[in-house]
């Protein structure tokens, strides 16, 4: 059944999501372009020598940028959006906000790179970092001291799929005056708003599902509040991390189709999660789609598509055999690309233990659960029949 408002001229504002990506974010400028220029620039012409204008120098911002970071608002419902150079650097802005003596709660399988950042750059900062099952309400409450002032979650995480519960820990972060801030790059602005269920900061690596491409790397922050966005706002200018203007064009282009494409690849993902979990020569697969996922009934709650159903991501976790030889398995690939990167129309598949996780010590992934046999798919949108048919092959080959 369709529903539209009968000769109204409905604003931008009043759109439904899949509206909203196309059109928010796109101005027509004086060129009457129907795609949002790419600007070029280092510099801008300024009308006195006392600047007012909007534009000045290229590190502080430029229109093209100025354009993504209303579409990323508005993918999150934000009241700001900053774009960064990276997803790295967006993580690196949110932990430059505080002090010596802070203290930080973590997602205790959070991305390698964020493991490696806060116990190799920033070990030295004064500021005291925790790694914690934040999968555990529990833990999470009794986990906070007297200086805690932020918690940030991974939900569902890299690359055990764990989650958090976002709005339970939301009212315990406000409870104790934390910042909480949520990595969303796994289940993308379609899959899951942490902004409405109480988060402060939203993270992306726009690399990933809103890129959508594997052609440009980037990174974003969605956030409320005005004390958090003038933080942001000066270390995003200060430190010069922001998105280049070419690489921003492209994630303007990419989430105009952001729909389309996870919509795809989250059908697919569940089609072949439900295979492999049939499979003898695999001892584990972890999805929460599945209803053997230990935390699919809080999935359900969640992680909603703009229809408000629930939808489970197309990133795959699973563990062959012992008897198996993953580099065996991954020469009989052909559709597959052993690659890292996720949330690409092209399928990948990845060894955390040697790949994104090669910097966390042996003794932290064998106390969470990555062993060397444990491989990570990113679904992306081929035929779920041939991706299925390849990994039967690969692993009766290998």
């Amino acid at each position: 059944m369709y529903i539209y408002l009968k000769g109204i001229n409905v604003s931008k504002k009043n759109l439904k999501f899949d509206s909203r990506i196309v059109h928010v974010g796109n101005k027509i400028d004086e060129t009457s372009s129907t795609v949002t220029p790419l600007h070029l620039t280092s510099t801008f012409k300024q009308k006195r020598f006392e600047s007012t204008e909007q534009f000045v120098y290229a590190r502080t911002g430029n229109p093209t940028l100025a354009a993504l970071e209303e579409s990323l608002a508005n993918l999150e419902g934000a009241d700001h959006a900053y774009g960064f150079s990276s997803g790295m650097a967006a993580m690196t802005a949110i932990f430059l906000m505080y002090k010596p003596t802070d203290h930080i709660l973590i997602s205790r399988n959070v991305y390698g790179g964020v493991f490696r950042l806060v116990t190799r750059v920033l070990n030295d900062t004064g500021v005291e970092y925790d790694f914690i099952d934040t999968s555990d309400l529990n833990c999470v409450k009794k986990s906070i001291k007297k200086n805690t002032k932020h918690i940030h979650l991974e939900s569902p995480s890299n690359p055990l799929l764990e989650l958090a519960d976002i709005e339970a820990i939301s009212r315990i972060a406000k409870e104790n005056n934390c910042v909480l801030s949520v990595d969303n790059t796994f289940m993308s602005p379609y899959g899951q708003q942490p902004l409405k269920l109480g988060a402060d900061i939203v993270m992306h690596s726009t690399t990933k599902f809103l890129g959508g491409h594997s052609d440009l790397i980037g990174g974003a922050l969605m956030l409320n509040g005005d004390q958090i966005n003038s933080k942001i706002q000066l270390i995003q200018n200060t430190a010069g991390s922001l998105q280049s203007s070419f690489d921003a064009w492209l994630l303007l282009r990419s989430i105009k189709t952001l729909t389309v494409r996870v919509e795809r690849q989250f059908r697919n993902s569940l089609i072949i999660a439900e295979w492999l979990e049939k499979q003898k020569n695999i001892t584990k697969v972890i999805y929460p789609g599945l209803s053997s996922h230990p935390q699919h009934s809080l999935a359900c709650k969640q992680q909603l598509d703009p229809n408000n159903k629930p939808v489970f991501g197309s990133m795959i976790s699973f563990e062959l055999t012992q008897k198996k030889d993953i580099n065996k398995f991954a020469k009989n690939l052909n559709l597959l690309t052993l690659a890292e990167s996720l949330g690409g129309i092209k399928s990948l598949i990845s060894c955390p233990y040697s790949m994104t996780h090669a910097s966390v010590p042996v003794k932290e992934k064998q106390r969470l659960g990555i062993s060397k046999n444990l491989l990570r798919l990113s679904i992306g949108i081929e035929d779920p029949d041939d991706i299925i048919s390849e990994i039967d092959f690969a692993i009766n080959h290998c």
